[in-house]
């Protein structure tokens, strides 16, 4: 198992907002959660990328525990993660925003902006091919279209050359087109790179294409959890959230 989460809990005040959550995940495998909004399906997340420190459990990667280690040390384990809203510096451009994130995970950012300039190009334009944004490298990244800065953001994610993805949320805001679209991209990026991937979505169409597995989230627990086929038909699902979206 590539990661390994157990006995996770976090809680707010009065609110649990995280409860008791374990799983595992296999390499390569592509595993979804879902939920109603408010599941704690973002607050997990936060758990595992270091962003919150859990009040229990812990949570293992490649079987070492990395259970409260600062999102930067997590990160250089080589797990990587986008956010719901678009996270990207929109003031430079898109191939310097690549280059930020490849420079980071060599430990070059030094002097970026002089003699760095030059540093890591092939890898920049390698992930802008990869994501297909190789043609609006020179465009300002606040100027892209949402869906393109939403890919921005995938590429960012990749930079650091990662074996876990994290994504939440990665079509929020998209239209149907840009949504088949991108997770198209997901889809083959994590296949050609033998990528392990968790994700968060709410459009479920998107998640039953791509998904392995998926977990469903309900007030802070799993509710659920197997195939897309499983999950289709189970009632509880079907109850607290399948059913509603209907």
């Amino acid at each position: 198992m590539i990661l390994r989460v157990e006995g996770v809990s976090k809680s707010f005040g009065g609110l649990m907002a995280v409860s008791d959550v374990s799983f595992s995940i296999r390499e390569g495998e592509r595993c979804a959660i879902i939920g109603p909004n408010g599941a704690g399906k973002t607050t997990l997340f936060n758990l595992l990328n270091g962003h919150l420190f859990p009040d229990a459990g812990r949570v293992y990667f490649q079987g070492e525990e990395i259970t409260g280690l600062p999102p930067h040390r997590i990160c250089r384990k080589k797990i990587s993660r986008s956010f719901q809203r678009v996270s990207i510096f929109s003031n430079l451009s898109v191939f310097e925003n690549i280059q930020v994130a490849v420079l980071a995970s060599q430990r070059k950012t030094r002097n970026i902006f002089s003699a760095a300039r030059k540093l890591s190009r092939e890898e920049t334009h390698s992930i802008l091919e990869d994501v297909g944004l190789r043609k609006q490298e020179g465009i300002i990244s606040g100027t892209l279209s949402h869906g393109d800065q939403k890919r921005l953001e995938l590429a960012i994610a990749l930079a650091s050359n990662p074996r876990l993805l994290l994504l939440d949320e990665p079509t929020q805001g998209m239209s149907p087109a840009e949504t088949n679209e991108t997770m198209a991209l997901i889809d083959r990026i994590t296949r050609q790179k033998g990528l392990t991937l968790l994700f968060i979505e709410h459009d479920i169409g998107a998640v039953f294409a791509i998904a392995d597995i998926i977990r469903v989230m309900h007030e802070g627990r799993i509710l659920a959890e197997g195939t897309p086929e499983q999950i289709r038909k189970n009632d509880e699902v079907q109850r607290v959230y399948l059913g509603e979206r209907r």
